[in-house]
């Protein structure tokens, strides 16, 4: 297949901020691969053009070996990966089989090793080189009850990707974005309904969550010729964070005391 369109693999990338990812991908003109263990529902596509999906499951090593092979055998190239693909049920780490909470840990940190591997092969043989993109969490930055192992898969994968990022130099870039919460059919099941979900953002300094396009932008920044010095780099993309629950105690303690005097 020619065209000097840039080629780029976002893993996941059928739905949520993986597809977020992927159209702002097709929309600087790049030939965008998608895939997931199951199709999406709709193609990912944009006026630019319409992600190809192919299908893997990203905790079979041969599987992903083969996947990339056959990216670089149709393709000629691979200029991005970017490791979109995981996530978690909420579950505290007494509760279920140990074998659960290591599923979660391969899904989230193996996985993307197993790929990014895979695809430095193609990248480190070719002109320019590559860029390799994790996509990371607040979760691995802070406790995380109730998605501990997810957590500590991505306080890895960061470091994984530093790793990698003074390893692969200069050929290949490796960077980490770190994202806070953001809107997707995912954040009812963890925040509940409408209400829900409205509260939590209330609590993110920017006062909302951030849409999928958003991470995209990022993503397309951090793997463009504008981010071409930046490398083993973690970029925070959560809105200011989270609003540190002592500033709202201490606040509930000054209404208390004030009540009381009034």
């Amino acid at each position: 297949m020619g065209g000097s369109a840039r080629v780029v693999v976002v893993t996941g990338g059928t739905r949520g901020v993986g597809a977020g990812i992927a159209r702002a991908f097709l929309d600087t003109g790049a030939r965008v691969l998608v895939c997931a263990r199951r199709p999406p529902e709709r193609p990912v596509a944009t006026g630019r053009g319409t992600a190809r999906f192919l299908p893997v499951d990203l905790r079979d090593p041969d599987g992903v070996r083969a996947f990339f092979a056959r990216v670089e055998e149709e393709h000629g190239r691979l200029d991005v990966l970017v490791n979109n693909a995981g996530g978690t049920p909420f579950q505290r780490l007494g509760d279920g089989a140990d074998e659960r909470h290591a599923r979660i840990l391969g899904l989230n940190l193996v996985a993307p090793l197993t790929a990014s591997l895979a695809a430095h092969r193609i990248m480190r043989r070719q002109a320019g080189g590559g860029c390799v993109l994790m996509i990371g969490s607040v979760s691995g930055t802070r406790p995380s009850p109730g998605t501990a192992a997810y957590g500590a898969a991505k306080a890895g994968l960061d470091h994984l990707a530093r790793s990698m990022a003074v390893e692969w130099a200069p050929e290949v870039r490796v960077n980490t974005l770190v994202l806070g919460m953001v809107r997707t059919a995912a954040a009812r099941l963890h925040y509940g309904d409408a209400d829900g979900v409205a509260a939590v953002a209330r609590t993110v300094p920017a006062g909302r969550l951030a849409e999928p396009d958003e991470i995209g932008a990022a993503a397309v920044f951090l793997a463009s010729p504008a981010a071409s010095y930046i490398t083993g780099a973690s970029l925070l993309v959560h809105g200011g964070g989270e609003r540190p629950a002592f500033l709202d105690a201490a606040n509930a303690g000054h209404d208390v005391i004030h009540d009381k005097e009034g």
